[in-house]
């Protein structure tokens, strides 16, 4: 079973810097290379060299090995390298690990990064083929013979029955699609920078697997992104103000699998989420009413509800009403996804969001809420995943 008191880790590390390449649907050079961009351009962001860093944390499914990005970004020694699995369920998690390294000194300036060209090379979206034998592939032999193939279709059974249970129709989806391209459209890092969307343009977009139109399936990106996690005492002497991690947690529920847990007791509800959910509120001691924005992993837009859903924000079934009328956008009950989210922003594993995350705590996201304070993120839905509360430094 998950764990029933608080962690201690609350408070002992903060990201001191964020940096990013462009993102694009081309980007013309190696993976490698998008991550030692990222890698420099987040040490430049908060004032270190490359010799300062001893750690290094990334993904499973990352093809940039840590010493291969030390060597190319002129890093030199590592005292602590790692790698987190389920895809964007690591994205939290591989701050929550360089945490670790902080708090109990194995690193004193851990890099978290993730690159990939995932729009011009392997596109995640194209489904599953010629997979290696693994104890997750048998599982997936359920499954893919009957076409569940690719990402969509295996969160479509699931949007299908949470709409079927509370009386809903597809429309209510549309808000999230609304709110991430409205705040998109503001944002010059942003793929759909100057475009937003109406609740008609998602109504009319194609269906991909219903109840999923087009407009309710994020982005495939090429880019990457970078983060500097430290001591709170180091950040606050560096160049940015930091965001202090207030708290972090992972999570995996009973009958878990990758975006395939079709033999659950209940469809509706995301249980890995809440474990992470449970755990963000016990060790911070924050509450929903607490949050200032949120950063909610948004691949698909039917598991931000269920995200509301999980940590309280609202009912079982009431995400929809809480999303209507821009309750998702600025000025709205929680700011969502303000860079715009993998919707609208770009399709980095969820890694771009701890980056705005840590923005709107600088005061310095081109969606910015006023006087921001607690804001919380999230990692990868549908798979064993993590999540971050961020404070102020």
């Amino acid at each position: 079973m998950s764990l029933t008191r608080a962690d201690t880790l609350g408070g002992r590390a903060a990201i001191a810097g964020i940096g990013a390449t462009e993102f694009s649907k081309d980007s013309g050079r190696s993976e490698l290379k998008l991550a030692v961009e990222a890698v420099q351009a987040a040490l430049d962001d908060a004032g270190l060299r490359p010799q300062d860093v001893d750690g290094l944390v990334t993904f499973t499914m990352d093809t940039s090995p840590e010493i291969t990005v030390a060597q190319a970004a002129g890093i030199g020694e590592l005292s602590f390298f790692s790698r987190i699995h389920y895809g964007g369920g690591a994205a939290c998690a591989t701050v929550q690990q360089a945490a670790l390294a902080v708090a109990t000194g194995l690193a004193e300036v851990v890099v978290c990064y993730r690159a990939f060209n995932e729009r011009s090379q392997h596109r995640f979206g194209s489904g599953l083929m010629n997979r290696q034998p693994s104890s997750e592939g048998t599982a997936m032999g359920w499954t893919m013979p009957y076409g569940l193939l690719t990402p969509a279709s295996w969160v479509a059974l699931h949007a299908q029955r949470y709409l079927h249970t509370y009386g809903l129709g597809p429309e209510v989806f549309g808000p999230v699609a609304v709110a991430d391209r409205r705040h998109a459209a503001t944002n010059p890092a942003a793929y759909f920078y100057g475009r937003p969307i109406t609740l008609a343009d998602h109504a009319a977009s194609r269906w991909i697997v219903e109840p999923l139109r087009l407009l309710d399936c994020c982005q495939e990106t090429d880019g990457g992104q970078a983060l500097v996690v430290t001591t709170p005492e180091r950040a606050r002497d560096l160049r940015q103000r930091p965001a202090v991690i207030t708290a972090a947690a992972q999570g995996a529920g009973r009958n878990q699998e990758a975006m395939t847990s079709f033999y659950r007791d209940d469809l509706t509800g995301l249980p890995e989420m809440n474990v992470v959910a449970r755990q963000l509120w016990r060790t911070s001691g924050l509450r929903p009413a607490d949050i200032s924005t949120a950063v909610l992993y948004d691949h698909f837009t039917p598991f931000v509800l269920m995200q509301l859903e999980e940590f309280g924000f609202c009912g079982p079934g009431e995400a929809a009403d809480f999303a209507a009328d821009g309750g998702l956008e600025l000025g709205g009950r929680l700011p969502v996804n303000t860079h715009g989210g993998q919707l609208g922003e770009a399709y980095l594993h969820g890694m771009n969001g701890i980056a705005e995350a840590v923005r709107q705590l600088r005061g310095s996201s081109v969606n910015q809420v006023p006087d921001a304070e607690h804001v919380l993120v999230t990692a990868g839905t549908g798979v064993p995943t993590s999540g971050l509360l961020l404070g102020r430094g």
